[in-house]
Order: structure tokens, then C-alpha cells, then sequence
């Protein structure tokens, strides 16, 4: 039990951590290129040594490009306003954008908690909403709505991830995330050299160290280390106690960014971000509270 809570806490940091390791590496990369580099690191070397998982391309494809989507999204966020802090909040959101989606597309029931939590999440977001531009760490309009969308790209890779269980069962799942990484690398590529501006096409080559530490450790660490030790606790314990050590990582998240990022957060924004992790505690243990 003690290895278990070991790779829960560690997980909980890794991924919490994850967000202030982008936000440096924007410092040197664009958005897109950072996309490019950190699916090469989630690739290589695994590749070299892990076989494909038993899972036709209709499920990895789809998930590629919802990785595609979901760290697009984000990484543009950050650029363009997002906090490294308030960024590891909202994409907890992905939670009632999973739930909403399997209830559109895989008739699951809406509950009560589920009920309760939605209202307390949109509660945190029209705190979020209250201090668009402002002073003391005002995020922007476009960077809450692309974090948004990040977090809704992520409850589809959550679905893709679930039909693919039902379609094949028993496939590898790092073989799985690693495989999957393959596809996001060239349209990353593209879109960074016809979209972003002509002038940063080259500026990679010239990043810091450090930059391309945090660049590792989005590839190696925060993508493929974490969900394979996710994905062994989900083997070894029943989803319900696995699951609640994600509001865990919005707590690492705030501290991180305002302790190595220098990032401060508002009282409107605290706000928000007590409503959307009540919210989660809400879903996630609403079901118990009530049977006590």
C-alpha cells in the first residue's frame, strides 16, 4: 500500500508541476513547436522497445488528434495570458466536460452530484469571468475560452479512450499513450511552420537548457511516467479511490505557479478556483455522502 500512495503523490505532483514546466518552455519555444518536441520526447526512445498495442489505428488516430487539440489549445493559453496557476484549475473542468459528452454519446445518466457539481463549476467560472483583464493577475478573454476548449479536447480523448476499452479490451495502455504520441508530431510541425510567424521557424535551435529540460519532462515524465503509473493504480484499485487524488493537482499547480513563476492570483480567482475544486470533490464523493 505504501508503493500505491507513493505513485498516487506522485503523479499528483508530476502533473501538477507540468503546467509551470510549459510555461518556461514558452520562454523559447512557440506553441506549436513545443507540441512538435514534446511528442518526439513521449516517442523516443520507447518506441524503439515497445510494441504496438492491439488496437487498430480508428482509436489511436482519433486520440492523437484530440491530444493534438487539447495541448494546442493550451499551449496557445499560456502564451497569450493563461497563468501556469490558474491553468492547472481550469483544466479540471475536463471532469464535467467527460461526464456531459458520455452523456450525450454514451446515454450515461446525469446524477445528482453531477447536478451540483456543474452549478458550483460554472459558479467558479463566472469568478474567473469577473476578473478578465483586470489588476492583480487578470487573465484574458481568449486565453480562458482556449484553456476551455484544452480541457473539452481532453474529455474527448477521455471518451476515445473508454470506446476504445469496449471495442478491444486487454490492449497495453503505454503502448497505447506511446503509439498514440506518433500522431500529433507532423501536424504540430506543419502548423508550426505555416502558422506561427516566419520569424520564430528557427528560434528552437537556439532555446536553453532549460527549456529543453522542461521539454523532457513533458515527454517523458508528465506524458508517459505519470499515465503509466495512473494506469497501474486503475489496474490495482477500484476507479473511485484512484480518481480523487486528481484534486490534488490544482493545489500543486497554484503553489507551483506562484512560488517558481512568481504568479499571483486574485481574490475573484480564488474564488473561482474553490468553486470548480468543490465541484470535483462534489462529483466525485457526492454519491458517498449521500449513502451516509
Amino acid at each position: 500500500m505504501g508503493l500505491d500512495l507513493l505513485a498516487a503523490l506522485g503523479v499528483v505532483v508530476i502533473w501538477g508541476l507540468n503546467f509551470v514546466a510549459m510555461k518556461f518552455s514558452l520562454r523559447d519555444f512557440t506553441p506549436f513547436q513545443l507540441g512538435t518536441f514534446r511528442y518526439v520526447f513521449a516517442v523516443l526512445p520507447l518506441l524503439l522497445f515497445i510494441r504496438k498495442p492491439a488496437l487498430s489505428w480508428r482509436w489511436l488516430l482519433p486520440a492523437g488528434l484530440a491530444q493534438l487539440g487539447q495541448f494546442g489549445l493550451l499551449f496557445v493559453a499560456l502564451q497569450v495570458g493563461m497563468t501556469a496557476a490558474l491553468a492547472s484549475v481550469l483544466m479540471q473542468t475536463q471532469v464535467f466536460f467527460t461526464t456531459l459528452l458520455g452523456i450525450i454519446l454514451l446515454h450515461e445518466r446525469l446524477s445528482g452530484p453531477l447536478r451540483a457539481g456543474l452549478v458550483l463549476a460554472a459558479a467558479g467560472l463566472a469568478c474567473f469571468a469577473v476578473n478578465l483583464g483586470g489588476a492583480s493577475g487578470g487573465i484574458t478573454l481568449l486565453s480562458l475560452l482556449l484553456n476551455l476548449g484544452a480541457a473539452s479536447m481532453w474529455a474527448v480523448s477521455n471518451i476515445i479512450v473508454r470506446r476504445a476499452q469496449q471495442s478491444q479490451p486487454g490492449y497495453d495502455p503505454l503502448g497505447f499513450v506511446v503509439w498514440m504520441s506518433l500522431v500529433p508530431i507532423l501536424p504540430f510541425a506543419v502548423m508550426a511552420w505555416f502558422f506561427e510567424p516566419a520569424a520564430t521557424r528557427w528560434q528552437w535551435t537556439h532555446a536553453s537548457f532549460g527549456a529543453w529540460a522542461g521539454v523532457a519532462y513533458l515527454g517523458w515524465f508528465a506524458t508517459v511516467a505519470a499515465y503509466a503509473m495512473w494506469t497501474w493504480l486503475l489496474k490495482r484499485h477500484a476507479a473511485n479511490r484512484v480518481a480523487p487524488f486528481s484534486l490534488g493537482v490544482p493545489v500543486i499547480g497554484l503553489a507551483a505557479g506562484m512560488l517558481a513563476l512568481g504568479e499571483t492570483v486574485s481574490g475573484w480567482q480564488w474564488a473561482g478556483s474553490a468553486c470548480v475544486v468543490m465541484a470535483l470533490a462534489v462529483v466525485m464523493f457526492g454519491g458517498r455522502w449521500r449513502r451516509g
